[in-house]
């Protein structure tokens, strides 16, 4: 019974965590119909609540914001904004921060996170992944030098929280694995790891061998 009841939780478990997690998604980005007036809604239209269409609005919205700014005059009126904006004490600060930080991460030339990384942390002889996020700037980098590189280190099993480290270049090894399979293995705290991609080398020759 034991056995049986372990397999079914198998199965199921990971269509439960799904189910909540897209129902979740889904019940979030249904809320942006709320700032459309109630007799514009799919419900006035419908009669009744089809969720999913606050995702389709949501996803049309970004579409049609890319398009906009991807020309002369929307990027004239993102500038106007973002002026707008820094021209307001508290706001400036957060909405700067922000922009700095989504576009160094969604940048398609940019560094950060294209890298997993293997590290000694947070002693010698102790082992664990990190990824590169860019190099040390500012100050730091003049007292540091060239050959340093960002690492950020996810914490397990939550990797939206970790430590932040400025390391020598040949302190890191550059693993063969992509992003997505190395915060596989750190939240699942190493019980899913990942294929070795990397192919053996060249055997030595049997003389050499023997010497």
């Amino acid at each position: 019974m034991k056995k049986y009841f372990v397999t079914g939780l198998l199965i199921w478990i990971p269509v439960v965590i799904t189910f909540v997690v897209l129902a979740w998604i889904v019940n979030t980005l249904d809320q942006i119909l709320l700032l459309v007036p109630e007799a514009l809604r799919p419900e006035a239209f419908l009669g009744f609540h089809l969720p999913g269409i606050g995702v389709i609005v949501s996803l049309l919205l970004i579409l049609v914001t890319g398009l906009a700014a991807a020309n002369f005059v929307g990027q004239r009126l993102v500038r106007f904004w973002e002026g707008a904006l820094s021209r307001i004490p508290v706001v400036k600060s957060i909405y700067y921060s922000v922009k700095q930080v989504s576009d160094t991460l969604l940048s398609s030339n940019g560094q950060a996170f294209r890298k997993a990384l293997l590290i000694q942390y947070p002693r010698e002889g102790m082992w664990t992944i990190g990824f590169q996020t860019g190099a040390p700037g500012g100050d730091a980098a003049h007292h540091l030098g060239p050959d340093f590189v960002s690492v950020y280190v996810p914490t397990t099993p939550n990797p939206t929280s970790g430590f932040f480290l400025m390391l020598p270049r040949k302190d890191a090894i550059e693993l063969d694995m992509s992003v997505d399979e190395a915060l596989k293995y750190i939240i699942s705290m190493g019980v899913v790891a990942p294929p070795a991609h990397r192919t053996p080398g060249p055997q030595p020759a049997p003389a050499l061998l023997n010497q």
